[in-house]
């Protein structure tokens, strides 16, 4: 049974003098009454919930000191000089002090100089540091962000492994874990790595009511620029997060040529410039911050009024764990993914990156062998090692470097007089390492991103559906998210039985245009062939790849093309099918996709209107005479295809005879489905040259 801890004075008085507070938030004072009872804890508060007074308060009222291990030295450094600014003395140790301080700061704490310290994990790497603590009167040692202690959640941080080994050195001392995303999985290896004494637990729910969830398709980097600027506009105040350095940079470019002051943060910056801008932020100087997933982090900015994802991240729970850092305020705030099923790409790089295969794992330990000296040390830059190796992909090798040093086949030391860290080799042979756990990690990670794209296409309530992945069953809908707000629209609703037999025929033609693989459907063919191909066409290359032979060749012939077209369109909106991206798309079923073509789930999406009369108008040309011809737009046609013809040394018929011109600009397409349908515009034209034309009939649309 926990003892419960001595007091040195009344919570609440303390929760009074020191932050400011009448009453705590909801969930907080159980979590603080569990700790001050002398129980373990884990604690999973959403965004903004106020976890950190949860640990805070009670190392006020206990005796003895407080250690709070915290991922990030700019997250402790706001900690420390928030707490010192409200009379509570705390301290941090961490690699951006020198030993000497470490040691005034430990002898410190061992006499009670502080309540509080914050600890980065990789401090632990050091047995004697453990052993340091020892000679402290810790009463409670807090983590924070306890989701990085696990390899299945989002974040992992290997050094969070220690914890347990250091807990236990420093003399098992009462433990309480925080985190803001933790799906069950994730809390359960929390509990057994951190060995919790029949803790509280407490889940005080992840719904966020204030925050509007938004996901909104975008073709290209054009599309998402102009919502970025739109959201600046109408709102100010935001962080626009990015996967990569490389895309901070070209987004804070693009961003600060528009006129708007704009700070940008990542991995990449030197330590006291990444400092000074998350400062510029913090204090107002600047509203808008463009960053990768470690910036925000314990930030107390509350009136984030927007939070824009430019790429998709690698998990629901990096998704919303960012998205909360919007509307602390309790006000409204708008977070907005700007989705193009193409970005899986760069996070596929990062699983590859974060997962890497035993063969290289061993390849690195046989290369650091081959380099060490009598002593059985290396020193040598991870660039250098993979030139020796062979690969271009240094987040492969540094993960592998990390693996062997978890499998205690090296370590790494820092020496004096050396630039880099060294390396030391503790088995030489070949080293016998289970690699199933690996294998394991890699497949729930691919699983994670699998989740997040699947949370793109869904058609259900944005919030309920996290919630539930987060094993919260019982919500109903937001009526905020843009799925809400569509829903509550006559455009989206169930299919009439015609519609759903159409759909089946479209999702069937997909399908037998597509490979199925191990790990579902493998693309093949873009949106036009596959509209070509179940309309019936006689083109070349539909005969030449022998699609007339499909089953479902010509099934929705009577429905025509241009409907077919944009029927494909909204079954990809709707998440039954998905586009690879890229230059040249192709197109395949989702899960969600085959489910419906199997009649195995229920749907509702927004539907084309039929329009065959677009196709009538391909084959009755009297009927074309009867529009408008626009002479003007005629005549601009005309010199666009002069031009072409110019720059590519071709006659001017061979881009469009005069006669299609003619029909362009009685028409007046909109999109490229729609030129399809006009004479003379084959599938070749229409990749060639009707992008252009199409375009210029949209801006002489726009000014006439």
């Amino acid at each position: 049974m926990a003892t419960s801890p001595r007091l040195s004075q009344d919570p609440r008085k303390a929760l009074s003098k020191y932050f400011g507070h009448r009453d705590f938030l909801d969930g907080q004072q159980e979590v603080v009454n569990a700790i001050l009872a002398g129980k373990d804890a884990i604690a999973v508060m959403p965004t903004g919930g106020g976890k950190s007074l949860c640990y805070q308060l009670p190392a006020m009222v206990m005796e003895g000191v407080t250690v709070v291990v915290s991922p990030l030295i700019a997250l402790m450094k706001d900690q420390v000089d928030s707490l010192t600014e409200k009379g509570i003395p705390a301290v941090m140790i961490n690699s951006s002090i020198s030993p000497a301080e470490q040691r005034h700061h430990i002898k410190a704490l061992e006499q009670g100089a502080y309540k509080m310290v914050y600890i980065a994990p990789e401090r632990f790497r050091s047995d004697a540091f453990s052993r340091a603590l020892k000679n402290i009167n810790v009463s409670l040692f807090a983590i924070d962000e306890a989701h990085c202690l696990s390899q299945w959640g989002h974040d992992f941080r290997p050094d969070y492994l220690l914890l347990g080994n250091a807990i236990r050195e420093i003399g098992n001392p009462q433990i309480a874990a925080f985190t803001a995303t933790a799906t069950p999985e994730v809390r359960s290896d929390i509990l057994h790595h951190l060995a919790l004494r029949a803790p509280f637990q407490c889940v005080s729910g992840f719904a966020r009511p204030n925050l509007v969830l938004q996901i909104t398709p975008c073709s290209n980097r054009k599309e998402k620029y102009k919502r970025i600027r739109a959201l600046i506009e109408k709102h100010e105040t935001g962080i626009v997060y990015c996967a990569t350095r490389k895309r901070v940079e070209e987004v804070q470019e693009t961003i600060t040529s528009w006129g708007t002051q704009v700070v940008s943060y990542h991995g990449g910056m030197p330590d006291d410039e990444r400092e000074q801008n998350q400062e510029n932020f913090i204090s107002r100087k600047s509203n808008i911050a463009v960053a990768t997933n470690a910036f925000g982090m314990g930030i107390d900015r509350p009136d984030v009024r927007f939070v824009i994802h430019f790429d998709i991240p690698g998990s629901v729970e990096a998704y919303y764990q960012e998205a909360g850092r919007a509307g602390r305020d309790g006000e409204t705030a708008v977070c907005e993914l700007l989705f193009n099923y193409a970005d899986t790409r760069t996070q596929e790089f990062f699983i590859e990156g974060s997962n890497p295969a035993p063969s290289l794992i061993l390849d690195v330990h046989r290369h650091l062998i081959e380099a060490a000296d009598q002593q059985s040390e290396v020193y040598i830059p991870v660039q250098e090692l993979c030139e020796r190796i062979g690969t271009r992909n240094n987040m492969a090798v540094s993960s592998a470097i990390s693996y062997l040093v978890r499998s205690r086949v090296i370590e790494r030391f820092d020496a004096p007089g050396q630039r880099i860290r060294g390396t030391r080799i503790l088995e030489s042979e070949k080293p016998d390492i289970d690699f199933s756990a690996l294998s394991e990690k890699e497949t729930r990670d691919r699983d994670k991103l699998k989740a997040m794209v699947n949370l793109c296409y869904a058609s259900s309530c944005r919030q309920s559906w996290i919630l539930s992945y987060f094993g919260e069953d019982d919500f109903d809908s937001c009526n905020t998210c843009d799925n809400c707000i569509a829903s509550s629209s006559e455009d989206i609703r169930e299919p009439t039985s015609s519609e759903e037999i159409a759909v089946k025929q479209a999702l069937s033609g997909v399908a037998r245009m597509s490979r199925r693989g191990q790990d579902g459907w493998q693309a093949r063919f873009g949106r036009m062939k596959i509209t070509q191909m179940l309309v019936g066409s006689r083109s070349r290359d539909i005969l030449n790849a022998r699609l007339d032979e499909l089953s479902t060749y010509g099934l929705m012939k009577s429905e025509g093309s241009h409907y077919v077209a944009a029927l494909l369109s909204e079954l990809q909106n709707a998440g039954m099918l998905v586009s690879s991206g890229g230059q040249y798309p192709t197109l395949t079923l989702t899960g969600r996709g085959e489910s419906v073509m199997m009649g195995n789930e229920t749907f509702r999406m927004r539907w084309p209107t039929p329009q065959k009369s677009q196709a009538a108008l391909r084959e009755n040309t009297p009927a074309i005479q009867t529009l408008e011809f626009d002479e003007k737009l005629y005549s601009k046609l005309r010199k666009h295809r002069g031009k072409i013809a110019t720059e590519q040394g071709i006659p001017p018929f061979v881009v469009f005879n005069n006669q299609t011109l003619e029909f362009l600009a009685r028409i007046k397409p909109r999109t490229i489905e729609e030129g399809m349908q006009i004479r003379g515009v084959g599938e070749k034209k229409a990749e060639r040259f009707l992008p252009e034309f199409v375009a210029l009939i949209a801006e002489h649309l726009q000014t006439s």
